[in-house]
């Protein structure tokens, strides 16, 4: 799939290499903190007190930059539609996926983001996309086909298996929204930055109302390790990574910037078997194999021929 100019830079260049690689480090250790932030705590308030504690954040990190807050009328209605997609329902989809899926499935299934993020560049941005990513992204289909079949024949999480694999589909499909739309031309007009912090305020608005309205008056927890949990995904999980994902976004086009959902899934699959109990087995391990595969070959797919 091409989304970038042959100008645009290469994954071994330090400015997108090491970025690429801090966030998927600290995105691929989320999945599993994110499950001390659900039980106790229903789903969506842990959402909320974690975009109450970025948000900010994200406005101080804009400041200290010297970037203007002024986005114009365009610039904060693309700042809703971003905040409502990626900070309110991606997130309150993925806490409820995790409910019901291990964390290094949920992963697995966001990493395949690349499919309706080059999908909606295709219809939104008029971007192509090469019969190698389609390929490609079918392999990784049938290998994340495969990893559910498992998790449904363990079941550790009371069966609803189902249920949560609906969840994070809804979740990928939020996600993707948010990756294509602050990629077009009133979002590369904006400073990062800026865009994120209006967006993650707006964001916050509506998961505070889905959180009363889903859960009851908010749900304040005492537990210490809770708001240190809290704290990581806010500032490292949230204001840290994506400036420098969205930036990648912009540097290498939404389907290729989504190639660190491949160092995503391993850390996450990783962290979810030493911590979690994930049990492989010869229909894990080929599910795995195939998604990793199949996400390599979609996202090595170039540009046609001039």
């Amino acid at each position: 799939m091409s989304e970038s100019s042959d100008s645009a830079p290469g994954f071994l260049t330090p400015a997108v290499a090491l970025p690429f690689l801090l966030v998927a480090l600290i995105w691929g250790s989320t999945w599993f903190v994110i499950t001390g932030q659900i039980g106790d705590v229903p789903a969506s308030w842990s959402v909320a007190w974690r975009f109450v504690l970025a948000t900010p954040a994200m406005f101080l990190v804009a400041v200290v930059m010297r970037k203007s807050l002024r986005l114009g009328a365009a610039g904060h209605w693309l700042a809703l539609a971003v905040g409502v997609a990626q900070f309110c329902g991606n997130y309150n989809f993925v806490y409820r996926a995790e409910m019901h899926l291990t964390s290094g499935i949920v992963a697995v299934m966001i990493g395949l983001l690349l499919v309706p993020n080059a999908v909606l560049a295709r219809l939104l941005l008029g971007q192509p996309i090469t019969w190698r990513f389609a390929i490609g992204s079918a392999i990784a289909i049938a290998g994340l086909a495969l990893l559910l079949l498992h998790e449904a024949h363990e079941a550790p999480l009371g069966g609803k298996v189902l249920l949560g694999t609906v969840f994070a589909l809804i979740a990928m499909i939020c996600a993707s929204v948010s990756n294509v739309i602050q990629a077009n031309e009133t979002g590369k007009a904006l400073p990062m930055v800026s865009l994120l912090a209006w967006a993650m305020l707006y964001g916050t608005l509506a998961d505070l109302a889905v959180a009363w309205a889903t859960s009851g008056p908010p749900v304040i927890p005492r537990d210490g390790m809770y708001w240190l949990g809290t704290a990581y995904l806010a500032i490292l999980g949230s204001v840290v990574t994506f400036p420098l994902y969205y930036t990648l976004i912009r540097q290498l086009g939404a389907g290729k910037a989504a190639y660190n959902g491949v160092m995503v899934i391993i850390i996450a699959m990783l962290i979810s078997t030493a911590f979690e109990g994930y049990r492989w087995s010869l229909l894990a391990l080929a599910g795995a194999a195939l998604a990793t595969v199949g996400l390599v070959v979609a996202l090595r797919a170039r540009s046609p021929s001039r």
